[in-house]
């Protein structure tokens, strides 16, 4: 292998997030924020209501669910040796303490390969929805014991698909 392989080679496994926008994040799902979001006032006025920012899409035999995740921080560097999806079900993590966390995806389908992975970073007031089939990574803390309000399905049914890749294939997130 020639040295412009090797670093070829080397740049094909290094996933690099990028800043998480709304149009970067769509064909994955909804970006849950209230920057540059329309609202309309309630509660006498006292409240801003940022109105429908995201659907919960769930089977006719589920239920839409909220749970708060805590998570810890994987260890460095983290390769990204699997992928899920939810077929049944949106799922979305918004962030209870307004720390940026990292998003990991690739477009819905049947299969996912290490080279369809696309990487973000959230702000720390952003949050994300998956929509129904969409692959994605575990959530991705960068501080211990972060906490996520997480909605997503309950009921009968396989709602998570797990695929995973060989070591020598999983790309190492850069963070």
């Amino acid at each position: 292998m020639t040295s412009s392989e090797s670093t070829t080679a080397l740049s094909d496994k290094l996933l690099q997030p990028e800043p998480l926008t709304a149009e970067a994040f769509a064909p994955y799902g909804d970006v849950i924020e209230t920057a540059d979001r329309d609202y309309f006032l309630i509660n006498q006025d006292y409240t801003r209501r940022y109105h429908r920012l995201a659907d919960v899409d769930t089977d006719k035999d589920g239920s839409a669910i909220i749970s708060i995740f805590r998570a810890q921080v994987y260890p460095r560097p983290l390769q990204i040796n699997m992928m899920e999806k939810h077929p049944l079900g949106s799922q979305a993590f918004i962030p209870l303490n307004q720390q940026a966390f990292l998003v990991v995806v690739a477009p819905p389908g049947d299969t996912v390969t290490p080279h369809d992975l696309k990487a973000f970073i959230t702000n720390g007031l952003q949050g994300v929805n998956y929509h129904k089939g969409t692959w994605h990574y575990p959530v991705i803390a960068l501080n211990n014991d972060d906490e996520f309000l997480v909605v997503d399905r309950s009921g009968t049914g396989n709602n998570c698909i797990e695929v995973f890749f060989n070591s020598d294939q999983s790309p190492v997130l850069q963070t």
